[in-house]
């Protein structure tokens, strides 16, 4: 009965989360709010854990690095990409914390208990709260209806005498007209407050799960498989040689197209440009990737095989498969370095490279977990693939590593599209200063001046990096405010102006105009 009356705490402190975060993110840009928020509810589960006598499982404790490292994006970079990531990792990594509060099963999940589990954790949480008394009951709420009728009943009566009132003193009116004024406003505040109460919800399911019912799972497919398997291995064999054969000849018909390089750009069937070369089946390259490795999954969950003679046969012809994949998703990842060597780089040609790399480990820690015999690993290495690439791209800093690798390839090419690098976020800005100081200092004033061109283009783009709320500071707008102030403050740096040009966004320098919108754009 104790802990029944402690998990009482719950509503309320979920209800006080609720309306941090209407405080916190209504209205407003990101950036402390994430992480502070974050740190919030894990000290607010783990304070009403202690309040309930019960000590959080140490695997369940693994979860607290990735959660705050994902938590940290928001407030360490300004890519977008990178940060919805996070954030939507963090939320996923959070209910599994929930889910395996007090057991620390979440590293023997399968593909299936992640579903369901997942599905299930606010309904059950709801039923648990409910259950302990954890939110106000039914019969709470039925003896405030004769206070809500009365209320009802005396509207038309306050009304007659507010205006009486109003119009006998000047100050009374002034004040129930500012009163008024915010009843303009009443949809909004009452969406607000829908919101704070499904947060709070929310939030109160999930805190109620941990406590009561995260200690005793039963995992789906652990003691007997979810699906017998029932194929048979002659079959599975032939599935296996079939695809096998064909990537096969695929790769052995097209090696010299896939790895010819330049080559191929003046030689190749239809004289592809870089471009067409670049992209002709790239993302079908990597829809097949995919396919075939759900496709070896999936085989190996549902295909009969005896130890010994057959399981090496099946794991021979899947590392056989899994290195015709790897060849096709080198020849991906060189035709994006062609394009790269050509145009330089963007966001959309990044991204896929550092996905590829991750679905090249993901394949090799599939072809290992199959040797093995670990199958039911598949999830979780599928759960670290996806959190390595999630966290690579941060690390990476993708808006500061295209803006140094397209100043190296300008110095190169003499040119730069200093209209996309304006386009990024605030984690171009300091290698964009930093490219500015060194062509400047190299003797290179055309380089220098795009780049200035850019980084006002950035600010006449982005006037409210200027003029941040706390709850959005970032470090990386922190830091181009500071790099916009040191510049300006630099002899040498040119007088810039907003303006616009033709009702488009562009900048002055020294009296001469830049359009601020990429090349292709204008």
């Amino acid at each position: 009965m104790a802990k029944k009356a402690k998990l009482l705490l719950v509503f309320p402190v979920s209800l006080a989360l609720g309306w941090l975060f209407d405080f916190l993110f209504w209205g407003r840009d990101t950036g402390l709010s994430v992480p502070l928020y974050i740190g919030l509810l894990l000290a607010a589960g783990f304070w009403l854990a202690r309040r309930s006598g019960l000590k959080p499982a140490r695997q369940a404790l693994w979860l607290l690095l990735p959660i705050a490292l994902l938590a940290l994006v928001s407030l360490w970079r300004a890519e977008p990409l990178s940060i919805a990531l996070s954030r939507w990792a963090a939320l996923g990594l959070l209910a599994l914390l929930a889910l395996s509060f007090l057991g620390g099963l979440w590293p023997r999940y399968g593909f299936g208990d992640y579903v369901i589990k997942l599905l299930g954790l606010l309904p059950l949480g709801l039923g648990a709260m409910h259950s302990n008394g954890a939110a106000p009951q039914r019969g709470g709420l039925a003896r405030l209806l004769p206070v809500a009728r009365g209320l009802l009943l005396a509207l038309p009566l306050l009304a007659f005498l507010s205006i009486l009132l109003a119009s006998g003193d000047a100050y009374f009116a002034e004040w129930l007209e500012a009163l008024l004024t915010h009843f303009e406003r009443l949809p909004e505040f009452l969406f607000r407050g829908f919101l704070v109460l499904l947060v709070a919800y929310a939030l109160a399911a999930a805190y109620s799960y941990a406590l009561e019912r995260s200690r005793a799972q039963t995992l789906l497919g652990e003691k007997e498989p979810w699906a017998r398997p029932f194929i048979g291995f002659s079959e599975a064999v032939t599935v296996l040689v079939s695809v096998n054969l064909l990537l096969g000849v695929f790769v052995f018909i097209q090696f010299r197209y896939f790895f010819g390089g330049l080559a191929n750009i003046v030689e190749g069937p239809g004289g592809f440009t870089f471009a067409e070369y670049a992209r002709r089946g790239f993302g079908e390259l990597v829809v097949v990737s995919v396919t075939l490795l759900g496709f070896f999954m999936v085989l190996s969950a549902l295909a009969r095989r005896e130890p010994g003679r057959q399981q090496r046969w099946f794991s021979g012809l899947g590392i056989l498969l899994f290195g015709l994949v790897a060849v096709v998703l080198a020849s991906a990842f060189q035709r994006l370095l062609l394009l790269e060597q050509a145009y330089g780089f963007s966001r959309l040609r990044t991204y896929p490279h550092v996905f590829m790399v991750w679905l090249g480990l993901l394949l090799l820690a599939v072809v290992v977990l199959e040797s093995l015999g670990r199958r039911r690993a598949f999830a979780l290495a599928v759960l670290a693939a996806s959190l390595g690439f999630v966290l690579s791209l941060p690390l990476l800093n993708v808006d500061a590593f295209i803006v140094r690798a397209n100043i190296a390839h300008a110095r190169q090419a003499d040119w730069l599209d200093y209209g996309y690098l304006a386009q990024l976020s605030a984690d171009a800005v300091p290698p964009m200063a930093a490219g500015y100081r060194a062509a400047w200092a190299a003797g290179n004033p055309a380089l220098a001046e795009r780049l200035a061109a850019g980084l006002g283009c950035y600010f006449h783009l982005n006037p409210e990096m200027l003029q941040p709320d706390w709850r959005a500071w970032n470090a990386a707008e922190a830091a181009s405010r500071r790099e916009w102030e040191r510049l300006q403050a630099e002899n040498g740096f040119p007088a810039v102006a907003f303006t616009e040009a033709d009702y488009l966004p562009a900048v002055t320098l020294d009296g001469e105009l830049w359009s601020c919108y990429p090349e292709w754009q204008r």
